[in-house]
């Protein structure tokens, strides 16, 4: 395939017109083969040349026998920085205008990334924005040196083959990488820029970590084309589990980066006895476990971006993505998690790994985390991993929702030191309440997976929390969650909290816990189960919970029963949270919201019970 088969803007036409090297790579062997082709004893340090600075180094690519390991020279850029979009175009948007953030017009930087781009060798690479089956035709554009860029975005998005394109490539999407601008233009930071038009959505980036743009950029696209099209692309995980009798239901777990979206996909972490380690007092050091000899099969379905519609009064989805960048940093040792080791130790074709220790010609271990420069583990190590090496459906056909939960990371609470971290095991929410997490979206205790670490406070993380990579206004995503979420009366929604609940730490047992719970009762509960919460953001909580003849403590179900904690502790660490939602829901009481938004916030805002709730939402499934 020819340039000239590529319908593309006139700058960028004319900016290939005169670069004097262009790859298409034909296949994903192509593009491997031009990752690895000017390696040195399996290594490549990839440089490039800034103007007053001369060659900077920004990252180290190792091949390995699974695969290609890429560890950058900074601390900074081993992680995504939740600040660096901005939008050059004059399309509604809530986000920071380039010109109000620099000082000056993105057509001057536009004009200057094409007259850098046609100096180089370049790499062109079509690809699928959500995936092969449902998604829209794109085109990476980068330096021949960041192959192992288009790699990774050809392994998490769909490559697209020769024979698979037509004879003309209209892109609704493109993607420009030139990392040194990180450095002449950006004082060092991470800056990605989105210009949007009525045909086409444009990525501006000036980094080469590829979370904000070939990650989360690519879900920009979704979340643009979506609202356009009057539907989300959801930021969540989504798995079947299945009882050992049979009974099958279909999860999608959301949440804020590190609430638990990874780690619903996982087996139960037991040790070498079956037992699973579920909790720990962070006071006394009391240990509970759980011995499962039944536990239920797992098949994933998608990891992180997920394509919804309403169907039947309930929630359906696919997985966007064709593989998935797995955030590995629970996996501390040989063993933690099997699977995952065993998939990424003998794939079926090279995976990439990001911030892992890597030896050229040796297999790259995921439990092998690189050190940050205070000596410190990095908190963010990643492998991409195709979607059919871990045993997905390979159709990636829609699915029902039986159960939708979100996760927040909650730090620990007590008498002495309360906190927020006082929501139960489990909560049932009516999907008003459902409604309100998501706008909020609290990012939560210690996040692992950006720059930013806000330590226990709260910080919210947007609409969806998928608000950071969104282009356009909190608005219209907050009016189109809520019509999905009443228009799925069917899915049963829940609240999931990690990390600690009160006074003991968790991790993210709770997320299995339930999972177990749920899917060998059919995903049902009976309503005399349930029990008011003390807190009405917390909707219901459930009285008792049996696993195989075990009761999990009452203080996991009740927070507030458990003697390090106390009720005054437990309604103190309520009004923390409660007065965050109030806060944050200022900015969406607004005209523009659904009359039905307005109202349900209003009942946050007064403090009403839950049964105020219950009279604005569907009746739970239950």
């Amino acid at each position: 395939m020819q340039t000239t088969d590529f319908i593309l803007p006139y700058d960028a036409e004319r900016m290939l017109a005169e670069c004097e090297y262009i790859y298409i790579p034909e296949n994903e062997n192509d593009l491997y083969e031009k990752c690895i082709e000017n390696m040195e004893n399996n290594v490549l340090k990839i440089s490039y040349h800034v103007s007053g600075r001369g060659e900077i180094r920004e990252a180290i690519l190792t091949r390995c026998k699974n695969g290609l390991a890429v560890n950058y020279t900074e601390d900074y850029m081993r992680r995504r920085d939740p600040d660096s979009m901005s939008i050059a175009d004059s399309l509604p948007s809530d986000k920071p205008r380039f010109s109000d953030r620099y000082g000056y017009s993105f057509e001057l930087l536009r004009a200057e990334t094409f007259g850098w781009l046609k100096t180089q060798r370049l790499i062109l690479l079509p690809f699928k924005a959500g995936g092969r089956k449902y998604g829209y035709d794109a085109l990476l554009i980068c330096p021949e040196n960041a192959a192992f860029f288009a790699y990774a975005l050809g392994l998490m998005q769909g490559f697209v083959s020769s024979g698979n394109r037509a004879r003309e490539y209209k892109p609704k999407a493109i993607i420009y990488l030139a990392p040194p601008f990180r450095h002449s233009h950006f004082n060092g930071r991470q800056a990605v820029v989105h210009q949007r038009s009525d045909k086409l959505h444009e990525i501006f980036a000036y980094n080469l970590y590829p979370g904000p743009s070939a990650k989360k950029g690519v879900f920009s696209i979704l979340l643009d084309m979506g609202e356009r099209e009057g539907r989300i692309c959801n930021h969540a995980s989504a798995a079947v589990s299945e009882s050992a009798y049979g009974n099958r239901l279909t999860f999608m777990h959301e949440g804020a980066s590190g609430g638990g979206k990874s780690e619903m996909l996982e087996p139960m972490h037991t040790d070498s006895h079956g037992r699973l380690l579920y909790a720990r007092n962070t006071v006394n050091g009391e240990e509970c476990s759980l011995a499962l000899k039944d536990s239920c099969t797992l098949t994933p379905i998608a990891d992180d971006m997920v394509l919804t519609r309403c169907e039947d009064k309930k929630l359906t989805l696919a997985d966007g993505e064709e593989g998935w960048f797995l955030r590995v940093d629970g996996d501390t040792a040989y063993g933690t998690i099997p699977d995952y080791e065993r998939k990424s130790i003998h794939p079926g074709i090279p995976l990439m790994f990001f911030n892992i220790e890597a030896v050229g010609g040796a297999t790259c271990l995921i439990w092998e985390h690189i050190k940050e420069s205070d000596g410190r583990l990095c908190t963010n190590p990643r492998l991409i991993i195709p979607r059919t090496a871990l045993g997905c459906e390979t159709d990636n056909n829609f699915y029902m929702v039986d159960v939708r939960s979100f996760g927040v990371r909650m730090p620990p609470a007590t008498m002495q030191k309360p906190d927020y971290g006082v929501m139960a095991l489990i909560q049932i929410v009516p999907a008003a309440l459902a409604w309100l997490w998501r706008l909020i979206s609290p990012r939560g205790y210690k996040n692992p997976s950006i720059s930013a670490d806000s330590g226990s406070k709260l910080v919210s993380e947007g609409v969806g929390s998928y608000w950071p990579f969104h282009t356009g206004t909190r608005m219209a995503q907050a009016n189109l969650l809520l019509k999905q979420l009443m228009d799925s009366p069917d899915t049963l929604n829940i609240l999931i909290p990690n990390q600690h609940i009160g006074a003991y730490y968790t991790g993210f047992a709770p997320q299995w816990i339930v999972r177990e719970f749920l899917t060998r009762r059919g995903g049902k509960i009976n309503s005399e189960r349930l029990e008011e919460a003390r807190c009405p953001l917390f909707g219901y909580d459930i009285d008792r919970l049996r696993l195989e003849g075990q009761y999990l403590p009452s203080g996991l179900l009740h927070p507030y029963l458990q003697p390090e904690l106390g009720i005054a502790a437990y309604d103190q660490g309520a009004r923390l949270l409660t007065d965050f939602f109030k806060e944050q829901l200022e900015q969406y009481n607004a005209p523009q919201l659904d009359a039905l938004g307005r109202e349900i916030i209003s009942l946050c805002m007064n403090d009403a019970p839950l049964d105020e709730y219950l009279k604005l939402s569907p009746q739970l499934p239950i």
